[in-house]
Formats: C-alpha cells, sequence, structure tokens
C-alpha cells in the first residue's frame, strides 16, 4: 500500500469492519477504528493491530451524532498524521413491513447510513492529500431486494450509490477514488451463517453459502491499493451471485 499509511474504519470494532481494520494493518497503514459499544472489542482489535507491527487507535463515535463523526476524522487525521484511507464501514439495519417502521426508526438508520458516510466523507476530503481513497459499504440490498420488510433500509444502502458517484467526480481531480461494495450475506456476530435466517439467505446466492468478513476485507484492501488507481465511481459487489 505504497504511500497510504493511515486509515480509518468506521464501526471497525467488530465484524466487517474489524476484518477491513486488520488488514489494512497487514497491508501497512495505521489504523483508527470508531466504536459505539463494545470498548473491550474494540481495544481487542488495536492489539490485533499492533501485533500486526502498525498503530491502532480506538475512537469512540456514534454515527447518529453528526459531531461524532467529524470529530472522529478530525482526531485520526491528527493522532496518526494524515489521513489516506477512509472506510464508510458503520451501519445499522431495521428491517419490518413499511407500515410499522417509526419516524425514530426512519432518522436512526438515515443518519448512520446515510449522513454519517456523507460527514466522514466531506471531512477526511478535506484532509486527504493526492491518491486518496474513499471506499464505502453498501449491501446487496442495493442491487437487489429479495423481499418484504427492506425498504427502509435498501433506501439507506441504495443512497450510497450516488454519495460515491458524485464524490468520485468531486474528487477525481486530486487523485482521490471513492468506490462503493457490496456485500452479500456476511457471516458476522449480526447476521450469524448459522443463525434462524441464514437458510434462505445462502440459498439466494449463486455460491450457496455465506462469504467471510475476510472476503470483503479483501476486497476493501484492493481498493485502498495502488492497483485500484484507475477505479472510481465503481460499485464492487462481493455477494456470493446474489444479484446474478
Amino acid at each position: 500500500m505504497t504511500g497510504r499509511t493511515a486509515a480509518l474504519v468506521t464501526g471497525g470494532s467488530r465484524g466487517m469492519g474489524a476484518a477491513i481494520a486488520l488488514r489494512l494493518a497487514q497491508d501497512g497503514a495505521d489504523v483508527a477504528i470508531t466504536y459505539v459499544r463494545g470498548e473491550e472489542a474494540a481495544h481487542d482489535v488495536v492489539q490485533k493491530i499492533e501485533a500486526a507491527g502498525r498503530r491502532g487507535i480506538a475512537l469512540r463515535a456514534d454515527a447518529a451524532d453528526a459531531a461524532a463523526v467529524t470529530a472522529a476524522v478530525d482526531r485520526a487525521a491528527a493522532e496518526l498524521g494524515r489521513l489516506d484511507i477512509l472506510v464508510n464501514n458503520a451501519g445499522v439495519g431495521v428491517l419490518g413491513p413499511i407500515e410499522s417502521l417509526t419516524l425514530a426508526d426512519i432518522d436512526q438508520v438515515l443518519q448512520v447510513n446515510v449522513r454519517a458516510a456523507f460527514l466522514a466523507s466531506q471531512a477526511a476530503a478535506a484532509k486527504m492529500e493526492r491518491g486518496g481513497r474513499i471506499v464505502t459499504i453498501g449491501s446487496c440490498m442495493a442491487a437487489r431486494v429479495p423481499g418484504p420488510g427492506g425498504t427502509l433500509y435498501a433506501t439507506s444502502k441504495a443512497a450510497l450509490s450516488g454519495l460515491t458517484k458524485a464524490l468520485a467526480r468531486e474528487l477525481g481531480g486530486r487523485g482521490i477514488t471513492a468506490n462503493l461494495v457490496h456485500p452479500g450475506p456476511i457471516d458476522t456476530d449480526m447476521n450469524p451463517a448459522d443463525g434462524p435466517y441464514a437458510e434462505p439467505q445462502s440459498a439466494m446466492t449463486a455460491l450457496g453459502r455465506f462469504g467471510s468478513a475476510d472476503e470483503v476485507a479483501s476486497l476493501v484492501a484492493y481498493l485502498a491499493s495502488e492497483e485500484a488507481s484507475y477505479m472510481t465511481g465503481s460499485e464492487v459487489l462481493v455477494d456470493g451471485g446474489h444479484a446474478a
């Protein structure tokens, strides 16, 4: 990861975020992560980053709090000395029939999944030098909604497509790329491969299985690397053929 030595991964204390943070560290970056709950888990990730020979920082920041999002970017850049990579990973999912969704549900999902990604990208863009990377984590449900109950979540993840394409146009002249990753069913604590809803999710993929957090992390690491320098404004599926 030539020249990119400082990264921020939001929601990096577990699941895909933790795997992404560790992979970036293994590829040569110092990594700051944000978390809301689970301080012990966040510090476990920091220890793994440091075991990989890089500096790790855990920052408590609620993605639903606009000021906290911007402050986390500022602090990460200050403590790491620069900011080369932003991974917008923090997200929440509220599923259910559209008539059951409350205004509080709508506000929470849009604040965390959309507004936080916008604000973090805005703050990071002000600090990145040429060659910076912004990678945002979307969802396979932005490409294909397989059944009822996902209206709010799919809306929030689809919004990231417009954000990514606009960022690519706005920041391309500065050599900063912006790309969007759409994971399919991924084996995490929030959606385990042996959970009660796993079988139908696996059946919707061409490969017939859940993906791993490491498989997502490898794609993010590629998009953050020099090898992906001509990719921007792209939406990349790592979904086992969910949208095939």
